[in-house]
C-alpha cells in the first residue's frame, strides 16, 4: 500500500479489505449522522413556530392533533364532574397526544446517541487490525523500517478519524437537539395549559345554559 495523499479517499482506496470495511460502516454512520441532524434541526424549527403562532391565537398546525384531542375530550360529559376535574382530565389527554407528537418528531434522535456510543469502539477495532496489519509486515519482511509500517499504521489512524469523524457531530447533534426538544416540550405544555383552559370555558357556558334551561 502506498499513501501519497491524506484525503479519506485516498486513505479509503489503499486500505486493507478489513479496513475497507471498517470505513465504509463509518463513512455510511457518518451520512446517517447529518441525515438525523438535518430531520431533528427541522422537526424542532416547525414544531416551535407552530406552537408560538397557535399561542399567538392563529393555526394550530402542527399541534392540530392536540387541539382535537382537547376537543373530543371536552365533548365527553362525566356525571359529578367539577369545573377543575374536566379542566385536568382535558389537559391530560391533550398532554398525552403531545407527548406522542414530540416523541414521533425526534424520530432518529436516540440514534445518533447510539452512533455517538459505538462508532468510535468501530474505528478502534480499524485501528486494532492496521497495528496488526503492520506487525504482521514486520514479521514477512524482518525490516523494521518506517517503509514497512507507514502503511498499517496509516490505516489504522484512519480508521480512528472515520470513527471520530462518525461520532463527534452524532454527539454534539444529540446533546444539543435534545435540549432543544426539551425546550420546545415546554412550549407545548403551556400551550397545553392556555388551550385547555379555553376548551372548558367555551364548554362550560353551554353547559351552564343547559342546566338552567
Amino acid at each position: 500500500m502506498e499513501y501519497t495523499s491524506i484525503s479519506p479517499v485516498t486513505m479509503f482506496l489503499n486500505a486493507g479489505p478489513v479496513g475497507k470495511i471498517v470505513m465504509a460502516i463509518l463513512l455510511l454512520a457518518s451520512v446517517w449522522t447529518w441525515v438525523l441532524i438535518v430531520e431533528g434541526v427541522v422537526a424542532v424549527v416547525r414544531i416551535g413556530k407552530s406552537t408560538r403562532i397557535a399561542r399567538a391565537g392563529g393555526p394550530a398546525g402542527l399541534l392540530a392533533p392536540i387541539e382535537a384531542a382537547g376537543e373530543h375530550a371536552a365533548s365527553l360529559d362525566l356525571p359529578g364532574e367539577s369545573i377543575g376535574e374536566r379542566r385536568e382530565r382535558i389537559a391530560e389527554i391533550m398532554s398525552r397526544t403531545g407527548r406522542e407528537l414530540l416523541t414521533s418528531a425526534e424520530g432518529g434522535l436516540p440514534n445518533l446517541a447510539v452512533i455517538s456510543s459505538v462508532a468510535p469502539f468501530i474505528g478502534l477495532f480499524g485501528t486494532v487490525w492496521g497495528i496488526m496489519t503492520s506487525f504482521a509486515g514486520i514479521a514477512q519482511s524482518q525490516d523494521t523500517s518506517l517503509a514497512v509500517v507507514a502503511p498499517g499504521i496509516a490505516e489504522a489512524l484512519a480508521a480512528t478519524a472515520y470513527g471520530l469523524a462518525a461520532a463527534i457531530p452524532a454527539s454534539v447533534g444529540y446533546n444539543r437537539i435534545g435540549a432543544a426538544f426539551a425546550r420546545t416540550g415546554q412550549q407545548v405544555a403551556h400551550y397545553i395549559e392556555d388551550k385547555a383552559l379555553a376548551i372548558t370555558s367555551g364548554h362550560a357556558a353551554p353547559a351552564r345554559q343547559r342546566e338552567a334551561a
